[in-house]
């Protein structure tokens, strides 16, 4: 399989490896160096993209993905913090009868970790007590905050909470007794830490999720990548799962 790689930082060199190492080729790589060329991959003839896998930043993943569904190349996206552009994207995806698959996290643990957070934030409910909260650690170059995957956890576990309606990000004394805080801390080099914590005034719960590196995620993302072409619309990796 022909694949693009769009963003070389860390995740993007890792996949480079996995992705050979499974046999596929990476026929292009797109970074701020060459970011022009991604209008041009139609021309490739040959050498055109069976699929690209986008990591990047969150100001530059919406123009990455509409190019490439416009010259009708599936992209499977693992960056974070454009989905407040989700519905233009969705429908840039209809309109070119394109394939998308976007994940704030490829990693087959944190999964089970979202499955667990609806069970805990059910069983919970009924105990007034205990007040929800989310923490997140990541590394100091991830710039968007709250993470998406604390963000999806939240909305996982809104569902089943009968007092909580949204998630906000805990500021300072920010206090809204309605929504679930999420705490962000950006240390060293942590790959991701998330952690769901019930706390009333005796003691505390918690569910923890700790990537001890970025492999998780780079095992997923080529999974994606080579499960997505042939199918047609917007996907998350639940789709894939199932």
């Amino acid at each position: 399989m022909n694949i693009l790689l769009i963003g070389y930082g860390k995740m993007g060199q890792l996949i480079h490896n996995l992705a050979e190492k499974r046999g596929h080729r990476i026929v292009k790589i797109i970074d701020i160096t060459n970011e022009n060329e991604l209008d041009e991959l139609a021309g490739m003839n040959q050498l055109k993209p069976d699929v690209a896998i986008e990591f990047t930043q969150p100001e530059a993943a919406v123009k990455h993905i509409q190019s490439c569904l416009r010259q009708g190349i599936p992209v499977v996206c693992g960056t974070t913090g454009w989905y407040d552009q989700l519905p233009d994207v969705v429908a840039s995806c209809e309109a070119n009868k394109g394939s998308l698959l976007y994940a704030s996290n490829f990693s087959i643990g944190v999964h089970l970790f979202w499955k667990l957070a609806s069970d805990f934030a059910q069983l919970m409910d009924s105990f007034g007590a205990y007040v929800p909260q989310i923490e997140e650690w990541h590394h100091i170059h991830k710039l968007d905050a709250p993470s998406g995957t604390a963000i999806t956890t939240a909305e996982k576990m809104l569902p089943f909470l009968s007092k909580y309606h949204s998630w906000h990000r805990l500021q300072g004394d920010s206090q809204n007794t309605a929504s679930i805080p999420i705490e962000s801390y950006r240390e060293g080099e942590i790959p991701g830490t998330h952690r769901i914590v019930f706390a009333s005034d005796i003691d505390q719960i918690s569910v923890e999720h700790k990537a001890f590196s970025r492999q998780g995620f780079v095992a997923g993302a080529v999974m994606a990548a080579e499960w997505l072409p042939g199918h047609s619309g917007v996907f998350q990796i639940e789709d894939m799962l199932t």
